[in-house]
């Protein structure tokens, strides 16, 4: 028995689950569930990374703590794996005391291996906002490809690494705006002293070819890069102990969460954490897609070995998922929440989906949505649940048969396959292995379709054959259900129902069964609906433009930038009841006339008309601030009930409202495009 620590990457805690997600996350989960088929002591842990400078961001525009706002992501989280049939052994946080001890840990190590030093760096700066920008706060052209939009770290594209005053043309996401370059003090690892260490590890067969060969390169050319691993206050994560006032960047602590979540599950099961961290016959497994790979190759095994801690012993690596060919694009509802795909569709039917394309190699896989319905409705209701359906009906009363009968080496043939369907699971090249499952599903159909249980049910002399016929396709409806029950863990637990006996092993698929009580089929799975598929992506389109709309309205908040300086140099006067509120009359007026008064240092004289042939006379402190010219003909509020004042110049018959300190700074309060004079103000 194997003993296997699986892994996926940490979802950012400051975004919903989506499709693309999914594609890592399935692809772990159907790799487990073989696993624990095959008798391997596996256990799945996973995280969600909670650090950096958008979760602080994000949690101060919403008024809450940033403690609040990863506790609601990691529950919505956590539902949608749910949803998905995806389970954990256990799910932590980044934010976690496990993970603070552990990185202290492996911080402790690096310096004991002289691999810390600090150097001052030119670093991108918002005026606008007045603080330094993390990497995931600017965007701009990647130096390297040249694709447009990238993020202030690594390419999506290219999956280069850089920093963020390496991006062509940046631009800050919190305020829009151009950032400058200053400079700061941050603290590097130094991962070339582990050069050919990493080269080595990079080449054993750890990583798939296509990302080996290509490190093979890179370090036949390369001196490997300083690793950025601090971020200055203020920011969201641990303080580095030796060094106030700096950051763990948020890449440093995530993946050191895969060792804190297995901590806590350690501590929950009275296992020891050195025998999945600290022990050779442990394979470590991790599954990431091909944007964050340097950080798995290089950053993390050389934080590794720096701490004595276990390399990996396989990173899966999978490719983007593009829909219909395309990127997933919010305008054309492809760019699909898991939550939304819920409302709509059987988890089970993308499980299956996803596994079609899936192989080993580093590349993206299609969702064609029109494939995706005709394929599952082709493979697993039309083939494979059709065995059961068919037939279990008319076994019902009698069971199976006492004897397997002769079916022409079906079974034994099926059985045969498992091995090497085992393997293609193994490898990660479950494609290979949904096509071999359904080359089966092929071969017993027409058994059913020329023996005709439903027309041999008909002759009560032929009970004996009818129920031969049904025993057969019943068993090898069975071993498709083990085969598939990593992918479809719902449909092997409605075949555990059907039949009385749950799948536990792989090896199940080798022998038939016989003599034994079929009870009442259910209806396994339904078809897929395009109207349902239809309504998914219409409601995706309108959750886009919500958050679009959402999102407008947050940037241009977050450029207000009001000083608190007004409210503190007059502060609210004493609260009066909604009565003395409306005491006041306050009408919409037009201003028809401005005159300066040249005995008076401050006043402007305005005749202000209220509509018809209702003017006012008020005298205006407002001089420093306007010409009488620029005046006329603007609306203004004005206080309508206010008793006349005899002034040295004459009766004023109310007051404009105006805010401002004043002097220079003396601003009118207008009412808004389309109110018209006289209107009451309420």
């Amino acid at each position: 028995m194997r003993r296997i620590l699986v892994t996926s990457a940490l979802p950012y805690a400051n975004g919903h689950i989506h499709l693309g997600h999914l594609v890592e996350y399935i692809q772990t989960d159907i790799w487990v569930r073989f696993q624990r088929l095959q008798g391997n002591k596996t256990i799945y842990v996973c995280a969600d990374d909670t650090h950096g400078t958008a979760i602080m961001i994000r949690a101060a525009s919403e008024g809450r703590t940033e403690d609040d706002l990863i506790a609601e992501m990691s529950k919505s989280h956590q539902e949608d794996f749910s949803g998905f049939d995806i389970e954990f052994d256990h799910y932590g946080s980044t934010n976690s005391e496990a993970n603070k001890e552990t990185c202290n840990e492996i911080w402790e190590s690096l310096n004991e291996a002289d691999m810390v030093i600090e150097k001052e760096i030119e670093q991108l700066y918002d005026t606008d906002k007045e603080m330094f920008l993390a990497d995931r706060m600017v965007r701009g052209t990647c130096p390297f490809c040249k694709t447009l939009d990238q993020p202030g770290d690594n390419c999506s594209k290219c999956g280069e690494t850089y920093s963020p005053k390496d991006l062509i043309d940046p631009i800050s996401k919190l305020s829009e705006t151009v950032p400058e370059t200053r400079t700061a003090k941050h603290l590097f690892v130094c991962i070339e002293k582990l050069h050919d260490f990493l080269d080595e590890w990079t080449q054993s067969g750890t990583l798939p070819p296509e990302s080996s060969n290509y490190l093979k390169n890179y370090f036949l050319n390369e001196k490997l890069k300083d690793w950025d691993i601090s971020r200055p206050s203020p920011y969201f994560g641990f303080e580095i102990p030796d060094s106030p006032g700096n950051y763990w960047y948020v890449w440093f602590d995530a993946p050191v969460g895969y060792i804190a979540s297995t901590k806590e599950w350690c501590n929950r099961e009275k296992e020891s954490i050195d025998d999945w961290w600290k022990n050779d016959q442990t394979e470590i497994h991790h599954f990431i897609g091909k944007d964050i790979q340097y950080f798995h190759t290089l950053f993390w095994p050389a934080m590794l070995k720096a701490s004595s801690y276990s390399l990996p012993t396989k990173i899966h690596i999978h490719g983007f998922l593009t829909v219909g060919g395309e990127k997933m694009a919010k305008s054309k509802g492809t760019f699909i929440r898991a939550s939304t795909y819920l409302k709509h569709l059987n988890p089970s039917a993308l499980r299956y989906y996803y596994a079609s394309r899936l192989s080993s190699k580093v590349e993206d896989i299609d969702l064609n949505l029109e494939d995706f319905s005709t394929k599952v409705n082709a493979d697993l209701v039309g083939k494979v649940i059709n065995l059961a359906s068919r037939t279990a009906k008319f076994v019902s009363d009698s069971g199976l048969s006492e004897k397997y009968p002769n079916d022409g080496g079906l079974f034994e043939s099926a059985a045969q396959e498992g091995s090497e369907i085992a393997k293609d699971y193994e490898n990660g090249n479950y494609s290979h292995a949904m096509r071999r499952i359904l080359e089966i599903a092929d071969k017993a159909n027409p058994f059913v379709e020329q023996n005709a249980p439903w027309e041999l049910r008909k002759d009560p002399e032929k009970s004996k054959e009818l129920q031969d016929v049904c025993t057969i396709a019943l068993n090898v409806f069975r071993q498709l259900a083990i085969y598939l029950a990593p992918v479809l863990p719902s449909l092997a637990k409605k075949t555990e129902e059907l039949f009385g006996e749950p799948i536990q092993s792989w090896d199940q698929s080798l022998s038939p069964l016989t003599g034994i009580k079929i009870n009442k089929f259910k209806h396994m799975m339904n078809r897929v609906d395009p109207k349902n598929i239809e309504s998914m992506t219409e409601e995706s389109k309108e959750e886009a433009a919500k958050e679009l709309q959402s999102t407008q309205v947050e940037v241009e908040s977050t450029n207000w930038n009001d000083s608190e300086s007004p409210l503190e140099e007059e502060p609210l006067a004493e609260e009066i009841s909604f009565d003395d509120f409306m005491k006041p009359d306050l009408r919409v007026a037009r201003i028809v006339e401005a005159k300066d008064v040249p005995e008076a240092r401050k006043l402007i004289q305005l005749t202000l008309s209220l509509g018809g042939d209702e003017r006012r006379n008020v005298f205006a402190g407002i001089k420093s601030a306007y010409e009488p010219g620029e005046l006329v003909g603007r609306l203004v509020v004005m206080v309508a009930n206010l008793a006349p004042r005899k002034m040295k110049f004459g009766v004023s018959e109310g007051m404009v409202i105006a805010s401002g300190p004043g002097g220079k700074e003396v601003y009118l309060v207008s009412p808004d495009e389309g109110a018209l004079p006289g209107q009451r103000i309420h």
